[in-house]
């Protein structure tokens, strides 16, 4: 019999009753489909799908969906192909998704209509849309791509992120696996094969916690059993109602929705979302529907917490008929016992199986006298009986069987029998390995815990399942989880109940267990992390401790601002990695000045906010800019107001105004007393002005001097941003219009040319004497005056360069260290930049003398930008302000405060509609009138931006440090957001000669490219992440093509073919790189953090033929 034949039958005798139910929990009436509407469903896909299908004997069809109404259907449906069924769940890293779909040779998959665009986003380009869908039940179908060539890499990726497969030394007497072979030999030559028609029911993928995930294929003769057995065990009617409580990639799943749908009983489902909230998902399933079958994880049930357990959940008058806990270790029987009410008649049972054996393998039933009051409480729960089909042993370390005493667990039988990885054939009656240790003791079989699990510490070897049981005991402690934490601290982390004393907690442990099972530390959390299938998250408890420890928090509350001062050093030492450095930090030692960089600065605010227990607002743009002693000053002020010292804390920089005595303070703006009289020439000097991110600005140009500058660079502006009613450059996309119809990820190692190489080399180098994190200004005049770049340094030194011949034109020293990159004013006559000072430096571009400097109230690393039809300048300080300036007139036109976060990027002039884009450290994406001053929209992103935001004539993007990049309309309506695996402080760069597609850096090490509408096109592994913005360029220099100009902070400069994301060309510069490039004609220009600017030729470097 068959998973379908068996629901089949019932639905021919309860045609007429409900099969399934979906409540939404939204205040709207649950829908339902009876047994006759799920059966027509899946008739209807059954037939579809034979249709488009090439069945072969053997068809395997991916599921890519959340649950819903139709879901029995839609397994139904595939199932009576016949095929087989492979859940894929939309919420899985894209990347372990393709892993799992290529292992699995998946050649075709079926997408809920409601998820086409995220499953388009993650895998386009490995399948091909197929032309039919069947509208009517919410399904379109994918089907591998033939052309495909990037999957192979996308497997290595993932199979290189875990450990290498162990031996396997679990091999049953009789037969010997190769390791080189996918066939496994047998003496008795009696084999079941993953070949033969039809016999799959579903396959599903193991979590990969421990290794490489595995890929499992299930037949129906493993699995059938399974449900046979159940339905008699758990007395199922047609009067029962089943939760689907098991994600589809669990496969409790399977059990679950078929003990249901093969009794003529009901299923319920409710969205992912409401699993999340106990209160809503207790309502759901005891008010709203009386679910009277629940399977469950323990960690799962504890998430209702104990006052819903006992109120509802096992209440004398509960719904609940039976409760079946499995997948992790049963709980302490007194656990169960203050849980459970005296006239509760729930029976309860303890569920054990592996994925490798689908499902369960044993089952045994808690006698209802253990619940009794005058029993003891350590009555030891076992594991039960085999299953039906199953065989159950117990080996020792030799492999021998144990008939008394401790040993690995052992799982297999005649059929019951899975398919892992690429096992063609399997002996009937294998036996798996589970890595789960039991005692054996009057035939009957106690968990003992994971071989995972088994730590030696202080000489003595003990499985810390031990510890949890003992914590589990205590009245104190709603539900715990131990972790061996780097192999060296034995953590506990408890969700307490409201009486719990952390002291009182370990003098208990300390009583039941020896003194090398007792916890180095105690971590009190709100609820227990859990992974997808419902199990503890081992990993995101190490994390929560990783941040605890980090705090060196042993408690909530600081003593005093002696204490906060030494923990601000440790956390100082320990973000920059400086743990093992005795030396003392100078109370002037600045954050970036010592080593740091922004992500380590975000680190940094981070821990101090956990260690403090509370926000600080403002405290990220002091730890930017400001002393580690201001640090102190900032958080004690927050903790500590009344602390007599900082009466006379002034919190407000000091502005350094050195080699500028001859000014004064003027209103909001400095007034030169020796001010020449300096008068804008009435004949405009027309320019071309590139800046990173394709910032392209132009000004009183003539027909002849544009067609004579694109025929050297086809460098293209935004489309948007610097455009000028009848002086709008246009140049003509010279690519090929070639579908880019596949996802690619290119890396670095193995990407190659194989015609042409573009070779790089330095055409010049400039000494700035320290380090260039701000990006060049490169203009292009139009009389015989040659091209300069604009650059500053943290030397204090702003330059001009000839970019030609490398000579320094001037050098102006300014009043501190210089982030902000410089940007041309309307009339070319000026340059606009910011410093470390708090002042905005107006200088002549043609000779470096001051014209007018403008205060802020802190430091000014935000790069200006020009309206060019009004020729303000706007810009953004840490003083949490962005400014209108008229630099003619000398003058502040308006400020806006930005709502508590520091303008550390650039703003962003869109043409039409006329907006001012501004990003801020505090997240906040704001949209501003450029004229008045006034806000427009604005959105809370919750983390800092530092990354420029960037728009074309329909969009606004900005990246942001939760990794994702962000797109709005122009009327602030949020359209996607794309994600990367690491935070984005890359600035998009959008550039009309790739019809818009949006190019930018993240710190996971991909250059990404993707559309307007949020797809990825394809992404490119550099060496190391990458912090500043990519910029495009075409040259008739170099064969016309659209490339990609983009550097990791390793120094490496990568020349990518901008439509496909191939390595075109790669040199390394000696340092480190935070600036961005900017390429004219030939010439990359880009600073860099050994104290140069650069100036790098890009040529074509003819391969030799062999």
């Amino acid at each position: 019999m068959t998973l379908q034949e068996l629901v089949n039958q019932a639905a021919s005798l309860y045609s007429d009753r409900k099969a399934v139910w979906f409540d939404e929990c939204n205040g709207k009436p649950p829908t339902f489909y009876t047994y006759a509407t799920v059966i027509k469903l899946a008739v209807e896909l059954t037939a579809f799908l034979q249709k488009l299908c090439d069945q072969q004997g053997k068809c395997e069809i991916g599921l890519y969906c959340y649950p819903g109404i139709n879901l029995p259907s839609w397994i139904l449906g595939i199932l009576q192909v016949p095929a087989a069924y492979s859940p894929i769940d939309p919420d899985a890293p894209p990347m372990l998704s393709t892993y799992f779909m290529e292992k699995s040779n998946l050649q075709y998959v079926l997408v809920e209509n409601d998820k086409l665009n995220k499953f388009r986003m993650s895998h386009v380009g490995y399948f091909n849309h197929s032309s039919s869908a069947i509208e009517h039940i919410g399904l379109t179908l994918f089907q591998m791509s033939l052309s495909n060539t990037d999957l192979n890499s996308q497997v290595d990726n993932v199979a290189s992120k875990y450990e290498p497969p162990k031996a396997m030394a679990n091999s049953q007497p009789g037969y010997t696996i190769h390791p080189d072979q996918t066939e496994v030999k047998t003496s008795e030559g009696a084999y079941m094969a993953v070949g033969q028609k039809y016999s799959l029911a579903y396959i599903l993928h193991t979590s990969g916690t421990t290794g490489i995930p595995k890929i499992v294929r299930v037949p129906h003769k493993c699995i059938v059993p399974n449900i046979q057995h159940l339905k008699s065990i758990f007395e199922i009617t047609q009067d029962d109602l089943l939760f689907l409580a098991s994600p589809l990639t669990f496969d409790p799943s399977a059990v679950e929705l078929f003990v249901a749908l093969t009794s003529g009983a009901s299923i319920l489902i409710v969205p992912n979302t409401v699993k999340m909230i106990p209160v809503e998902l207790s309502a759901a399933l005891f008010h709203h529907h009386r679910v009277t079958v629940l399977q469950a994880t323990p960690t799962l049930l504890r998430r209702f917490g104990a006052h819903i357990i006992k109120s509802t959940v096992l209440s004398a008058n509960t719904s609940l008929r039976v409760l079946a806990l499995g997948g992790e270790a049963f709980p302490k029987l007194n656990l169960l016992k203050s849980w459970k009410h005296k006239q509760n008649k729930t029976s309860i049972f303890n569920l054990y199986g592996i994925t490798e054996v689908s499902s369960w393998a044993t089952c045994y039933k808690i006698p209802e006298e253990v619940f009794a009051d005058d029993l003891r409480t350590d009555f030891p729960i076992h594991l039960g009986s085999p299953l039906l089909g199953t065989k159950v042993e117990v080996r020792d370390a030799n492999g021998s069987a144990v008939l008394e005493g401790e040993g690995q667990i052992f799982i297999g039988g005649e059929e019951r029998i899975c398919f892992l990885d690429d096992e063609v054939t399997v002996p009937l009656g294998t036996m798996r390995e589970t890595g789960d240790f039991v005692r054996v003791q009057n035939t009957k079989l106690f968990f003992l815990g994971r071989k995972d699990n088994q730590i030696k510490r202080h000489g003595k070897r003990f499985n810390i399942e031990w510890l949890q049981q003992a914590a589990e005991d205590l009245r104190q402690v709603e539900a715990c989880a131990v972790t061996w934490y780097q192999q060296e601290k034995l953590i506990l982390f408890v969700v307490p109940k409201d009486d719990l004393k952390e002291k009182e907690v370990v003098k208990e442990l300390q009583k039941r267990l020896p003194a090398y099972a007792v916890p180095d530390e105690l971590v009190l959390i709100k609820a227990l992390p859990l992974t997808s299938h419902g199990k503890v998250d081992m990993s995101e408890l190490n994390k929560i401790y990783q941040n605890h420890l980090n705090s060196r928090r042993r408690d909530s509350k600081l003593s005093g601002a002696e204490e906060l001062w030494e923990r601000l050093q440790y956390l100082w030492k320990s973000s920059l990695g400086l743990l093992g450095d005795s030396t003392g930090i100078s109370k002037d030692a600045v954050f970036l000045h010592s080593g740091g960089d922004s992500l380590q600065a975000l680190r940094f605010y981070d821990e101090i906010e956990m260690l403090v227990g509370k926000a600080v607002p403002g405290l990220l743009e002091v730890i930017l800019s400001h002393s580690i002693e201001e640090v102190y000053r900032h958080v004690l002020k927050i903790l500590f107001p009344d602390e007599d010292q900082l009466m006379t804390c002034d919190n407000v920089m000091k502005r350094k105004l050195s080699g500028n005595s001859g000014e004064e303070f003027h209103g909001k703006y400095i007034k030169l007393k020796s001010e020449r009289g300096l008068e804008v020439a009435s004949g405009l000097i027309p320019f071309i002005a590139l800046s990173r991110g394709n910032n392209f600005f132009h000004m009183n140009f003539t027909k002849t001097f544009m067609q004579s500058s694109i025929a050297k660079s086809h460098a293209q502006w935004n489309g948007n941003g610097n455009e000028m009613e009848n002086r709008v450059l246009t140049v003509t996309n010279k690519a090929n219009e070639s579908d880019c119809g596949s996802v690619q990820e290119i890396h670095a190692e193995c990407s190659h040319v194989t015609t042409a190489k573009l070779a790089l080399c330095i055409r010049w180098k400039s000494n700035t004497r320290k380090c260039v994190d701000a990006s060049p200004l490169v203009i292009i005049p139009s009389n015989e005056v040659s091209a300069s770049v604009y650059v500053g340094s943290h030397s204090h030194a702003m330059q001009a360069i000839d970019l030609d011949l490398g000579e320094i034109k001037w050098e102006k020293n300014l009043g501190d260290r210089i982030e902000s990159s410089a940007c041309v004013s309307k009339c070319g006559n000026f340059i606009v930049v910011g410093c470390y000072d708090g002042l905005v430096y107006v200088l002549q571009s043609s000779n470096g003398e001051i014209h007018w400097t403008f205060v802020t109230e802190d430091t000014v690393k935000s790069s200006a930008v020009v309206d060019p039809s009004s020729g303000l300048v706007y810009i953004g300080s840490h003083d949490q302000h962005v400014y209108s300036l008229d630099i003619y007139k000398k003058e502040c036109m308006w400020k806006l405060h930005c709502e508590g976060g520091a303008v550390f990027s650039s703003p962003c002039l869109s043409s039409l509609p006329h907006h001012l884009y501004v990003a801020t450290l505090g997240g906040l994406l704001l949209a501003v009138n450029p004229v008045t001053g006034s806000k427009i929209w604005k959105s809370f992103l919750r983390k800092p931006l530092f990354s420029s935001p960037h728009c074309n004539e329909k969009y606004v993007c900005v990246g942001c440090v939760d990794g994702n990049l962000y797109c709005y309309t122009h009327s602030g309506e949020k359209v996607w957001q794309f994600s990367t695996s690491g935070p984005v402080f890359s600035s998009p760069c959008i550039s009309s000669l790739t019809k818009q597609e949006i190019f930018f850096g993240s710190h996971d090490c991909f250059i990404y490219c993707c559309n307007m509408e949020g797809n990825l096109l394809w992404k490119f592994k550099a060496s190391s992440s990458v912090y500043g913005t990519p910029f495009v360029f075409q040259s008739d220099d170099l064969k016309n093509k659209i490339l990609l100009a983009a550097i990791s902070t390793d120094g490496k400069v990568w020349i990518l073919n901008a439509k496909s994301g191939t390595a075109e060309g790669v040199d390394k510069l000696p340092g480190e790189v935070f600036s961005s490039p900017v390429v004219w004609g030939t010439k990359l220009v880009v600073g860099c953090r050994n104290d140069y600017v650069y100036c790098l030729d890009l040529y074509i470097q003819e391969k030799k033929n062999s």
